[in-house]
């Protein structure tokens, strides 16, 4: 059963939520859209050598095939790595506590489940991954695959918008968007605010 400040704590939740669909809705469509917003033209350099580094041709577009292909490719990668991580941490650096490589079970289903975003934990965090797995792997982890789902859905959206279209965007160029303009700007908001509440 809820209490009356739980009630007034869902309620607030939603409000706020409902406050920022528009505005936050208009600056993720103006940052896919690569118009020329503030954020884009600060974070273009940066955006620019990411691309460089990646041999990424920003305006190059994909069919939906090559798209899919892209996002799969990545997050398997991303699963692969994670999942090697976890099963070499014994030797790698940043494992003051000399935590032993997580079993291949378990090591299996954190890797598929990060990449998926589900983020499923069957361990304990601080007794079983080292500082260096819970830096590269999961936390990157918790970025990408949110960025993943993200880009999937501006995919189809486009997909829908330009039906006629034989193209539905860059998904090296939407990764890095998503997770520059919006995914890292709102966790330092919210570490801000973590911050301020007190939080370590």
């Amino acid at each position: 059963m809820m209490t009356p400040h739980a009630w007034l704590l869902l309620g607030l939740y939603l409000l706020v939520l409902l406050a920022l669909v528009k505005p936050l809705g208009i600056y993720i469509a103006d940052v896919m859209a690569g118009r020329p917003i503030l954020a884009l033209r600060l974070g273009g350099p940066v955006e620019s050598v990411i691309y460089r580094l990646c041999g990424v041709r920003k305006d190059e577009e994909m069919g939906w095939l090559h798209y899919a292909l892209a996002i799969l490719l990545f997050n398997g990668l991303g699963a692969l790595i994670v999942y090697a991580l976890q099963r070499l941490q014994l030797w790698l650096p940043l494992n003051p506590q000399q935590l032993a490589n997580v079993n291949s079970d378990s090591a299996f289903n954190t890797a598929i489940s990060f990449a998926t975003n589900t983020n499923w934990q069957g361990y304990a965090g601080e007794s079983t991954m080292s500082y260096l797995t819970q830096m590269l792997a999961l936390t990157v982890q918790n970025f990408l695959s949110a960025a993943t789902g993200i880009v999937v859905v501006i995919a189809l959206i486009r997909g829908f918008a330009r039906h006629t279209a034989k193209s539905v965007g860059n998904a090296w160029v939407d990764l890095t968007r998503i997770t520059l303009y919006v995914l890292l700007p709102l966790s330092l908001l919210f570490a801000v605010f973590l911050i301020s509440q007190g939080v370590i």
